[in-house]
């Protein structure tokens, strides 16, 4: 719907016309989902790759598996990359994608379920039977009225709607489960919803159900124990964990074996655009990652704390979003930066219809506020492109370079005009201009 017909339309009007779309969408290809278990996965961080986890630990105990998130959309084993700039789909594609998955013989299919998308009823016509919350920090304020309970409020929608039918799938019912990560604060919220089980998971809480123990990371592998079996993952951070132990109750609630569980969880190599390693012929390493708020621009940075070498540095190039995204964060972003990164770039992240100077100041200002200096250990670089440049020129042997904020992102969304771009094509573009050069 064109912006000008946005700002002239009430916006219950415009509500109630994606309400009804959904439904017309649902109808139209006659309500995939009620054949299908559906899983949705809610939270500020970490939905995609819990989404993945799920996807491997299910494909791997034999069930053919659905995916609709961020980042990518599988269907079984077909994967694509998520072209929408949207984590939920526009209604009528979404419900596309799971009349595709159900001829196609899926039994499960994970739907990544944001605030965004329940708010523009992007839900609806979507009959969930497992609900999954990872966590919740602020995020999407400002197109919440800069409430977090509306926030938190709005996530929760998914929960409530969970007992509200009932499915039959191979002639047994379906039960109805929500799945919450016990070391966060909201989790009594969520589990506070009707269902037929509720499994918590953990990290430090000894009385959930699930709780991960004796984590220990590698260069290569994170490894860690839940009760007698012992599990890997390939995808670094132990953080990630976290993403993992879900799959694992999942799976396990659907009768899969550990050892399938395990195969599952080491055969996940790789997530589009989370902690994704772009190979290059230089001796320095380069990591793609969708952080963009402050505890995933965090989790990343101590990763590559772990693994750089002595006195090589980590180069961080960082933004921010526009377009009612939350710009409380901004300054926060750029403290972290300041504090765990050598030498920090800001440049574009979708800054939509705001000014994308003034997003970029708005990090910049503050990083300089915790010891950085202008043009010596951090740069302002609007246009992306140069900005990666820039990360990639300035490393040498050792040297880590992050570069975040997008992922695997389709496009680029820039006075709301959406460019075609992909921050690992890029990066791998700009690689290869400075191997020409170094060898010419």
């Amino acid at each position: 719907m064109p912006m000008v017909m946005k700002k002239l339309i009430p916006k219950q009007l415009i509500l109630f016309y994606h309400y009804l779309t959904a439904l017309l969408a649902a109808f139209y290809y006659r309500f995939p989902s009620k054949k299908m278990i559906v899983i949705g996965v809610t939270g500020t961080k970490g939905k995609t790759s819990t989404i993945n986890f799920i996807w491997s630990c299910l494909t791997s105990a034999g069930n053919k598996v659905g995916i609709i998130s961020t980042a990518n959309i599988r269907i079984g084993h077909k994967e694509v990359l998520n072209k929408y700039h949207m984590t939920m789909p526009g209604r009528f594609t979404i419900q596309k994608l799971m009349k595709q998955m159900l001829n196609e013989g899926c039994k499960f299919c994970i739907v990544e379920t944001t605030s965004e998308g329940i708010k523009q009823f992007r839900h609806i016509g979507i009959y969930y039977d497992i609900a999954v919350f990872t966590n919740l920090t602020p995020e999407h304020l400002d197109s919440h009225g800069g409430s977090f309970e509306k926030y938190k409020q709005t996530k929760a929608k998914m929960f409530s709607a969970l007992s509200k039918h009932r499915k039959i799938i191979d002639g047994k019912l379906v039960e109805k489960v929500i799945v919450a990560n016990a070391d966060d604060e909201h989790a009594k919220y969520y589990l506070k919803f009707s269902s037929d089980k509720k499994i918590t998971f953990s990290l430090s809480e000894s009385t959930a159900d699930v709780v991960a123990k004796n984590i220990n990371e590698t260069k290569d592998e994170v490894a860690f124990e839940v009760g007698d079996s012992k599990f890997k993952i390939k995808i670094l951070g132990k953080f990630n964990v976290y993403n993992a132990l879900p799959a694992i109750i999942i799976a396990r609630l659907f009768n899969a074996k550990d050892k399938q569980i395990e195969n599952g969880l080491k055969e996940l190599t790789k997530i589009p655009g989370r902690m994704e390693f772009i190979d290059n012929d230089r001796d320095f390493s380069v990591i793609v990652d969708y952080a963009h708020e402050k505890v995933s621009l965090t989790n990343v940075l101590e990763v590559a704390k772990n693994l750089k070498k002595p006195n090589s540095k980590i180069i961080l190039l960082l933004g921010a979003e526009g377009g009612g995204r939350d710009k409380s964060k901004r300054p926060i972003m750029g403290e972290i930066a300041a504090k765990n990164a050598d030498v920090v770039i800001v440049s574009n992240v979708d800054p939509y219809d705001d000014k994308a100077q003034q997003i970029i100041e708005d990090i910049a200002v503050s990083a300089e506020k915790f010891g950085k200096v202008r043009d010596k250990d951090i740069f302002t670089i609007e246009d992306r492109r140069s900005g990666i440049n820039k990360a990639l020129s300035l490393a040498k042997s050792g040297d880590i370079v992050l570069i975040t904020g997008k992922g695997a992102e389709q496009s680029l969304v820039i006075g709301g005009k959406k460019i075609q771009w992909d921050d690992r094509t890029v990066t791998r573009e700009e690689l290869e201009k400075l191997s020409k050069a170094r060898h010419s």
